[in-house]
């Protein structure tokens, strides 16, 4: 016999269950993007809108190391991208200006030595190589205007520490640059690795495909090669999950007129940063992080162990890459690295999320 008593409990727990289920269902994924966060637009710029766009996560903010243009320059950059869709509530936090060890001396020894390197970022424009580039502390004037707000009063590799600490195995790394802040991170508090709950990244060449980026014999790939002794304590550190889109996926990708002038349709301040900004060109990072969001993307995926040749001769900046049971055993992980993807359905759903208004700020929703 059911008494007045039972009833209310149950409609109690009825009632508490309603409620839990679209708490739950809100729950986003919490992200933190670690970006040289070139501008305006860029694939660069155009992967921190994928992930801000999405109605999926959390942007705990954006770290920013120096890489396709001067950290500074990024910043700024990046900055006035947030003004511009109206999420200035992000913060945006410089890291480091220049790689541990690797220089552009170094580079220019390293090239009479082994062959010429197309593409260096901010070392040397490849399309004027003969020409000065600008230094490290130089922010010239912004197409898009320059932001009127300010970067966080912080380092990036203390923000990464901070944030994994208080979401502990709630934080994925999305890593589209050199891995400079992260190494920084992990060399301060070796928890990170551990207390984040997977770490995403571009970078790599596994199959020589990008030949404008080195010698033909070599496995060269910017975001990587930039601070090779950076990407090997990332690679050697214990996280729970790697996944790595290198050039070899990459390449399958392209951003064109028709969809930018398809995006250009929505009035929304994303589709509009998309219709004056972007151009035309690979998506090298626009996919990874899709890759995160949706991982059905993904139609076939491989796995090695992976590391970095840092040795400071001719295959410096190498990618290296094991099958399970042939790696050295010296703290290489297993990575997962996409090979093959349903490229129709990225591109619409990167269509999607540039035409979409752009969420509101949790603190106001």
């Amino acid at each position: 016999m059911i008494t007045k008593r039972s009833w209310l409990l149950v409609t109690l727990l009825v009632v508490l269950a309603g409620i839990a289920s679209p708490l739950a269902a809100q729950e986003k994924r919490k992200v933190i993007i670690d970006q040289d966060a070139s501008g305006p637009a860029s694939t660069d710029l155009q992967s921190v809108l994928v992930l801000i766009q999405s109605p999926q996560t959390e942007v705990l903010g954006i770290t920013i190391v120096s890489g396709d243009q001067w950290r500074d320059e990024e910043v700024a950059h990046t900055l006035r991208m947030l003004e511009l869709i109206g999420r200035t509530d992000i913060p945006v936090v410089p890291g480091a200006v220049f790689p541990l060890l690797n220089s552009k001396e170094f580079q220019e020894r390293w090239e009479t030595l082994y062959g010429k390197t197309i593409y260096q970022g901010v070392w040397k424009d490849w399309r004027t190589p003969d020409m000065p580039v600008r230094g490290p502390w130089e922010i010239p004037p912004l197409p898009e205007g320059s932001p009127t707000t300010k970067p966080a009063d912080e380092d990036a590799a203390h923000f990464i520490i901070r944030m994994v600490h208080k979401y502990p195995h709630q934080v994925t790394i999305y890593a589209a640059g050199p891995h400079t802040n992260l190494a920084l991170a992990i060399r301060i508090d070796p928890q990170v690795p551990e207390l984040a709950q997977e770490l995403v990244f571009m970078g790599g060449s596994i199959s020589e495909v990008l030949k404008s980026e080195g010698p033909q014999t070599q496995r060269r790939e910017f975001n990587l090669w930039w601070d090779p002794e950076a990407v090997h304590i990332v690679l050697t550190a214990p996280w729970h999950k790697i996944t790595d889109t290198t050039v070899d996926t990459s390449v399958k990708t392209n951003l064109t007129k028709a969809m930018i002038a398809e995006i250009t349709k929505s009035p929304n301040p994303a589709a509009q940063y998309i219709a004056k900004y972007a151009t035309e060109g690979y998506m090298w990072d626009e996919l990874a992080a899709a890759e995160w969001l949706d991982p059905s993307i993904i139609t076939s995926e491989s796995q090695w162990y992976m590391d970095i040749d840092c040795a400071h001769e001719g295959g410096y900046g190498n990618i290296l890459i094991w099958d399970p049971g042939q790696q050295p055993g010296l703290g290489e992980q297993i990575v997962h690295v996409p090979m093959e993807i349903n490229a129709e359905k990225f591109y619409k759903m990167f269509i999607d999320l540039m035409m979409r208004p752009t969420p509101v700020a949790r603190a106001t929703q």
